[in-house]
């Protein structure tokens, strides 16, 4: 009976496993498909392979590759990770562990921010940034992230530190070591599920983005990935959809790499219950 109720849960398993990965898998096939079938064939395998959708995606837009807009979203991807990671993590090294006058006010602000929607900060923002002449540029998507903005991933880190036992500080302490001494050599190594985490979610996050990018990013040139899948939609409403399905699924190898890369320390970033026994 055991044993059946067994087989029974793996089969339970498998098929949720084939509900979730369906939309992924359809556009993988259709990816190979040609115009015509993507729309007359229901199935998730195309009768005909065709290879020339990649080929011509990659080299749709006119005078310029798909190579610039995976090299634009790369460069800003990273240096948001970067930028997250180092800001947040000197943010919430502070709340968790010095003491210090407002600190539970300051905290308790800075959680109040998440309620507040990100798309009603755009227009002063743009007008700021092209003040500074940051329009079409990456700044505006990056310097920002070195103010500590990400109201998330500080409360994440500052969840992970306050589960390092604070003897930890009083031995560096007598040791001779000052608060930043403390932080570079005790906090940071122990810290590194929640960094990873960050990074990881920093990353998906930045490389999906939208509406952002297509915000601060209005020249062709300048485009990301995700706004540049845009353009295979002309202005009569035509798609050139062979393409840009070729296009969405090269998209998707950048985010899955970066993921499997790092995906064994998320569940510890996640959960925050300091070091190991």
């Amino acid at each position: 009976m055991a044993r059946v109720r067994g087989w029974v849960r793996v089969l339970a398993l498998l098929g949720v496993l084939a509900i979730v990965l369906y939309p992924l898998i359809w556009v993988l096939g259709s990816s190979l498909k040609s115009p015509t079938e993507v729309t007359s064939n229901l199935s998730v395998w195309p009768e005909e392979l065709t290879w020339s959708n990649y080929s011509d995606g990659w080299s749709y837009i006119p005078g310029v590759s798909f190579a610039r807009f995976f090299g634009n979203s790369l460069v800003i991807s990273l240096a948001t990770v970067l930028a997250n990671a180092a800001s947040c993590l000197v943010t919430a090294y502070a709340f968790a562990r010095l003491r210090f006058w407002g600190r539970k006010g300051y905290f308790a602000l800075m959680i109040a921010t998440l309620l507040l929607p990100g798309h009603v900060l755009i227009v002063p923002q743009y007008v700021l940034f092209s003040e500074f002449g940051w329009i079409d540029t990456p700044l505006p998507l990056i310097l920002p992230k070195l103010l500590a903005t990400e109201a998330f991933f500080i409360f994440l880190m500052v969840q992970f530190m306050r589960g390092i036992p604070r003897e930890l500080d009083d031995a560096a302490k007598i040791d001779g070591c000052d608060p930043y001494r403390t932080f570079w050599h005790v906090i940071l190594p122990l810290s590194r599920p929640a960094l990873i985490t960050t990074a990881i979610f920093s990353f998906i996050w930045t490389w999906n983005d939208f509406f952002t990018q297509l915000v601060y990013l209005p020249s062709v040139p300048s485009y990301t990935v995700p706004v540049a899948l845009r353009l295979f939609i002309d202005s009569s409403g035509q798609t050139s959809i062979g393409p840009m399905l070729a296009m969405s699924v090269l998209s998707l190898l950048p985010v899955f790499l970066f993921f499997l890369g790092f995906q064994r320390f998320l569940v510890q970033g996640i959960n925050t219950s300091g070091l190991k026994g």
